[in-house]
Parts: structure tokens; sequence; C-alpha cells
């Protein structure tokens, strides 16, 4: 048997629990791919189309599993490309390991080909943790120290290995000073804050008499104990976009996302609320929280550093969010006065109603919004969600009904495109047996998700359950940024930045050996959804839809509204139908059907 350092390495991955590696070969790492085909037997190598798909599949896979995810990339470009993918999981908290390997040690310095400063390029992504191996005795400890820091402190670390360094036989760190001996295994914390405060916590949510919550994705694993406390103090529970899976959406009080692609429920709550509880959130956007000095406010967070910078907070508690609450909960009274809990049910049931009318406006040809609006209702129980950044995430926030048993995510803090592919591949290999279905516009199907077709294609004969679907909004625009062009900025669409060349996904989806559906009039939408989430294999749902339709905000300001007026002044290519979709959506914003 081999044992050289690459051969340990993945069995020291192995001892920790790790059983799936995503990444590309190269040179750089060509140690450790030959130990990878040792080792089949204890470790999968996923062979994705670029690095940046790895990054992103570990970062998606450590969202989907709760477990730390590896990502594996050769030296040089390969380092490189999987940065992206790694800010994604930085900037969302995920337990990530990227491998990379180096030139030979001996020509380090020599401005050797493919030499690049490694811990210099890694030393923000990976900040808690990145270093390079020069000796095998060494490796142990890199490896573990990796591992245990990406777990405990939900981050992204990095081992660099030179290839040199991969082929030396493995030497145990030997039992003399200078040398350091690690161990495997971690035991999180029930960290909670002291009785102290969470008595002043329940104090002011006792006294409160207009109480909201807001929850992100520290909240995902704490369901049972945010209802209680909604329950309790008769509060509406908004959730940042990560946390959509936290609450399901058919409790008559969560009002959905907050924000720009949030709902005005959420709108409504923050702004006439006298005291906010937020729950493992870092929602960045201040101007949707309540104006300073209107709610008193409450953080519950497990990272410290994150407490009490979105809002001026008058207490704030780090601590694991279930268990935070599970103290809490004895402490608080239940609000008798349920006036404010009925007014926000009231807001809640209008605006389903409103999002209803809308979805099922007249597009040229297909309104994005019914199309979403028509998934929804057809989402397996137990499916898991991902969508990209763009227009897809406007509807993916506020059209999809999220019930309990599902996941969802996408891109968070990074809001970067191209994930959507990618984690819904990543759910696949965390959860073969569960449907997954990926939410993506046109721009990002053609920036990296077209490979990542390829990818599904050599391996979705080994999962249990085959369903993954790809629905694709086809526009020919990069719809978000163009309305923020015209909203934010006030300029008519820059044809030149904004078009983008036709593909034809569901032709490329039949070549793959795909189930391939195109949606091309209204009327095609509910058939095609039906024969998608019957098919046993994966399925290219394309869906011809308006770019014209505007993704409103839930609270219109009056600069958006004159930067709006200035694009069609300035001779936007779409103005006509920018106007008729953008009235009949506010029409019914007011006057639903």
């Amino acid at each position: 048997m081999s044992n050289t350092v690459s051969d340990f390495i993945i069995h020291r991955l192995s001892d920790w629990g790790i059983d799936r590696i995503f990444g590309y070969p190269g040179d750089g790492i060509n140690g450790l791919m030959g130990a990878l085909s040792r080792t089949e037997d204890i470790m999968e190598f996923v062979q994705v189309r670029h690095e940046e798909m790895a990054a992103f599949m570990a970062a998606g896979h450590a969202k989907y599993s709760g477990k730390v995810s590896v990502c594996m990339a050769t030296s040089g470009p390969g380092a490189v490309h999987l940065l992206n993918g790694l800010y994604d999981a930085k900037m969302d908290h995920q337990p990530v390991v990227a491998i990379v390997g180096q030139q030979a040690r001996m020509a380090l310095g020599g401005s050797y080909q493919q030499e690049i400063d490694l811990i210099s390029l890694y030393k923000d992504v990976a900040h808690e943790y990145v270093h390079m191996a020069t000796t095998p005795e060494q490796v142990r400890h890199l490896i573990d120290r990796a591992v245990r820091i990406a777990e405990s402190e939900r981050t992204v670390t990095a081992v660099i290995i030179p290839n040199d360094v991969q082929e030396l036989d493995m030497e145990e760190p030997p039992r003399k000073h200078g040398s350091v001996h690690s161990g495997i295994g971690y035991s999180r914390m029930r960290m909670i804050p002291d009785a102290e405060h969470l008595q002043k916590a329940a104090d002011i949510l006792n006294e409160g008499e207009k109480v909201a919550m807001l929850i992100g994705a520290g909240a995902l694993n704490a369901a049972e104990e945010v209802m209680e406390v909604a329950e309790l103090l008769g509060a509406g529970v908004a959730k940042a976009l990560l946390g959509k899976a936290a609450l399901p959406d058919d409790l008559p009080y969560v009002t959905g996302a907050i924000g720009l692609l949030g709902t005005k429920p959420s709108w409504d709550i923050m702004d006439d609320c006298d005291t906010l509880l937020m729950v493992g959130t870092s929602f960045p956007y201040s101007e949707f929280l309540p104006k300073e000095g209107q709610a008193r406010a409450i953080q519950i967070d497990l990272d410290g550093k994150m407490l009490g910078i979105r809002y001026p907070t008058e207490l704030n508690l780090q601590g694991d969010s279930k268990e935070t609450l599970k103290e809490l909960i004895p402490l608080l009274k239940r609000k008798e006065d349920r006036s404010w809990r009925e007014k926000i049910e009231e807001g809640v049931a209008e605006w389903w109603k409103v999002l209803e009318a809308r979805a099922m406006n007249d597009a040229d040809p297909i309104n994005p919004q019914r199309v979403f609006w028509e998934l929804s209702s057809r989402l397996p129980d137990n499916c898991i969600l991902s969508a990209d950044s763009g227009s897809a995430a406007n509807w993916f926030a506020r059209d999809l009904k999220i019930r309990k048993g599902m996941m969802a995510s996408l891109s968070g803090n990074l809001a970067t495109m191209c994930p959507g592919v990618p984690y819904a591949i990543a759910a696949k290999f965390a959860h073969p047996n569960r449907p997954s279905i990926a939410l993506v516009g046109d721009g990002a199907m053609q920036m990296l998700g077209i490979n990542g077709m390829i990818t599904i294609s050599k391996y979705w004969k080994q999962w249990d359950n085959p369903q993954l679907i790809i629905l694709i909004l086809n526009n020919g625009d990069l719809n978000q940024v163009t309305w923020e062009q015209r909203v934010l900025v006030g300029d008519p669409k820059f044809e030149t930045s904004q078009n983008i060349p036709d593909f034809p996904y569901a032709e490329y989806g039949r070549l793959l050996g795909f189930e391939s559906i195109k949606l091309e009039k209204p009327e095609d939408i509910a058939e095609g959804l039906d024969r998608a989430l019957l098919a046993q294999r994966p399925v290219v749902i394309e869906a011809m839809v308006d770019p014209s339709v505007p993704p409103l905000p839930p609270h219109i300001k009056i600069s958006q509204a004159k930067a709006f007026a200035s694009s069609v002044i300035k001779g936007d290519e779409n103005a006509w139908d920018m106007i008729k979709q953008t009235y009949k959506d506010a029409v019914e914003s007011y006057l639903p059907h």
C-alpha cells in the first residue's frame, strides 16, 4: 500500500468524515490525483468543468449538507479559478477547505511557470487559516487545523501542497521539541447568552406592542423556536434571502423576503414596528429596517463580529439561534392584544393575491412571474431549490411558497452570478434521493451554467433519484442590471452591454440526453412543468420570458420613479413595453385582479 503525503491527506480527510472532493485535475496536483485513484472506495472525486464550479459546488454542498466540504485545484490558474466560489462560501459563512497545488519547493522564488504567491493570494478569502506544506511531518496538523477551523469558524480555509511534497513518503511528526501532534475531532459548544441578558431581552420583547422579527440563515435549524416566539409575541416574521427556507411561507404571519427583492408586508412591519428581534441574519440594507430610534432592537447571532452592525441594537446576544431562543421562550409573556398580528396577517393574505394577479398579467410572450407562480404549487415536498443572481432571484424571493421540509439557497452576501446550477448539482450529491431545482437566468447560463449541464450529464445516472431541473429564463437580456440602470441611475437600456446572444438551451439539453422543454406561450407553462416533474432524468426548461416585466421594489422612492421616467425620456428601446408592464403590476398592488 502506497503511503505518500497525498495518500495520507486523502485518508485524513476521510477520517474527518469527508467522503467527496469537487475539483479538476492538473499537473500541480498529480500526486493527489494518484492518491484519489487509489482511494476510490473511501473518497469520491467529482470532476467539474471549471475550478470556479468546484468551489461553488463545495459551497452549495456545505449549505445543503451542513458539513465541511472540500474543493481541489491545481497550482497557478487552477488556484485562481477557485476564488469566486470560495468568496461565496466565505461571505455566506460556509465551512469549505480548499486544497491547491504549488510548484516544487526548490523552484519557488525563481519566477517558475505557474508560480504564484498563493499564500498572499488566499490571505483574504482564507484569512482564518492558509498555510503551505514544506515537509511531510507538517501535513497532519495542516489538514487537521484546516478542517477544524473551517467547521468551528464556519469559514474558508486553504492548504497549499507543492507538487514535490505530494510525492514524498509520509512521515509522522517526531516526538521532539518543535513538532506538532494534532488530532481529529470537533464538538460544537452550546453557546447561549447569560441569564441576565436573556431576561433583559425578554423584558424588551414583553414591553413591545408591535414586534417584528427578521430571520436569516442562522435560523435554518430553529424553525420551531422561531414559530413559538412569533406566536407568543404576536409578531410578524420577515426573512432575509438566505433564510427563505427557515420558515414555511404558508404561515399567515410570515411576510416573506425583505429588501429590494422583498415584499410589501415585510416593508410594512419594519416601517411600523416598535420592537425588532433579529435572529441569525446579517441582512445588509439598513434602509429596509426600522428608522433609527423607531424600534427597540435585539440581535441574536453566533458570530459576535456580526452583532450590532446593521441597526443600533439595544441588546446584542451572542449565541446559537436555536439554543438562545429555547432559553428565551420561558421568559416571554403571551400578548393578549392580537391586533398587530391580525393586521400583519391581513397584509400577507392581500399580498399573495397581488402576486397572483401580477403573475397572471399578459406579457410578451410569457410573464416570468407566472412561471414561478405556477411552479410554486407544484414543488415536490422535499425538493432542494437554488437560484442564481439576477432577475430570477426576484421571483424566487417573492413568488415561491416554501413548505416545511424544503431547502433553498443562493449566493447571499457575494450575490455573484453562476452558483445556481453548481448548487443544484451539489444538492444531488448531498441528497441523491431528493429533487433538485435550479432557477437561472440566461446570462448566468451562458457564463457558467452550460458547463454545469455537461457535469450533470456525466453523473446523473448514479443518483438514486435522477430528478434535477434547470429552469432557464430566456429573455436575451441581462435583466437585473438593465432595470438597475433604469431605476437607480436613470439611464436607458445600453443594448451593447445588456443584450446577449441567443442560445438553444433546450436543444443543447436534448443533445446531452436531458428531457428538454421549451415554454413559448402562457398555455405551455402548466403542461411543461408537470412533464418536467414526472421525468426520470434531468430536465431543461427554457422559458421565453418578457424582459419588460418590472421587478418592482416593495416601496418605490421618488428618486426611483424619477430615474425610471428619465430612462424613458432618454429613449429606452423597450419604453412602451416597460410602461405597460409597470402600469399593470402597479395597478395590481392596489386592485388585485
